[in-house]
């Protein structure tokens, strides 16, 4: 069946500007002299190459490979920003506090004092401004750019994402100012997007989520996050032996994919159904939802390589599809919310 997706919270996101709650966000910031060299050793992506103001998208990895968790990363000038799955924030935390030796590096754990909601769609920059009582020339950002605004005399910290499925800003604040910054946003007639309808937006856009479609057992490689989370021409980082042998000797060819499932009907399959090929077994549903945009139901799931090519006919509890390029609906760039429909 269709499930229940908000059009007008829909709409809103795609064509004004709305709430999406980051609830699920945890927070971490990593301060001192060495924080920067120290977390490029560790993650996947070019934190040396982090100035204030700007940012990356990057994973964490066992020595094997393996994800611990993927995270966004804010250089804010006197501390680097990491939000990240909230289930998995302790786990990080301790494990980079394991690997402080003498290294001018503090972690802080931010998750409570701070909370943070994701305002995406075209007419963000104006509302937010607004609601900031600040000027829009602040908010041109480029994806993962960072800008620290007053907000009710309390700090705001502003970062441009594209995360949620549609271009916007994450803007933390102080938890206490969360409330009177919501009610301003309110006053504003800007309103919050309800989980199905958020889901159907970040599936659209192909954004694989950790516990979700990434868990502790995926290599980046297979949840097609190379391209964003990992840099080729940085030094060694925890698991960096693995994912260079698969990329170099195995031409970057995994036996399973995250991959776009696009069905001939409002059917919505469910979280973990078993996809087939000519009557054979080939993966399984991560992810699904059904598509305002393409008004059919869609997903997101792993695939055996053989069959990951866009066209491949697939059936899902007895419901036909087939295999699609991700992402379903695609931005132009990271600074306009025009979209592409990819079938």
């Amino acid at each position: 069946m269709k499930p229940a997706v908000s059009l007008d919270a829909y709409h809103a996101v795609r064509h004004g500007a709305a709430i999406i709650d980051r609830a699920d966000r945890g927070r971490i910031v990593v301060s001192g002299g060495d924080r920067a060299s120290y977390l490029h050793g560790l993650l996947t992506n070019d934190v040396l190459a982090l100035r204030q103001g700007s940012g990356c998208y990057a994973a964490y990895l066992t020595p094997q490979g393996r994800m611990i968790a993927d995270m966004w990363l804010y250089e804010l000038g006197d501390a680097i920003l990491m939000t990240l799955s909230r289930d998995v924030k302790d786990l990080v935390l301790a494990k980079l506090d394991q690997f402080i030796f003498t290294e001018d590096v503090q972690l802080g754990d931010l998750t409570e004092a701070y909370s943070s909601m994701a305002l995406v769609g075209p007419l963000v920059p104006a509302v937010l401004a607004r609601a900031l009582a600040a000027s829009e020339a602040a908010l041109p950002l480029a994806e993962h750019g960072n800008v620290r605004l007053p907000f009710d005399g309390e700090p705001a910290i502003i970062t441009r994402v594209t995360d949620p499925g549609e271009a916007g800003y994450d803007v933390c604040v102080p938890a206490p100012a969360m409330g009177r910054l919501r009610e301003r946003l309110r006053m504003l007639n800007v309103g919050e997007v309800d989980d199905a309808t958020a889901e159907a937006v970040r599936i659209e856009a192909g954004v694989p989520r950790f516990h979700r479609d990434m868990n502790e057992e995926t290599i980046p490689l297979e949840a097609g996050i190379e391209s964003r989370a990992i840099s080729l021409t940085k030094g060694c980082y925890v698991g960096q032996e693995v994912i260079i042998r698969v990329l170099h000797r195995g031409h970057g060819r995994v036996a399973r994919k995250l991959a776009g499932l696009v069905f001939t009907s409002d059917e919505v399959p469910e979280i973990g159904a078993q996809v087939q090929a000519q009557g054979r077994p080939v993966g399984s549903i991560t992810s699904s939802a059904w598509s305002p945009s393409l008004e059919r139901g869609i997903a997101l799931g792993y695939l055996h390589r053989d069959v990951l090519s866009p066209g491949t006919v697939v059936e899902v509890g007895g419901v036909p599809g087939e295999v699609v390029a991700l992402p379903f609906l695609k931005l132009r760039d990271d600074r306009t919310t025009s979209r592409q429909v990819t079938r």
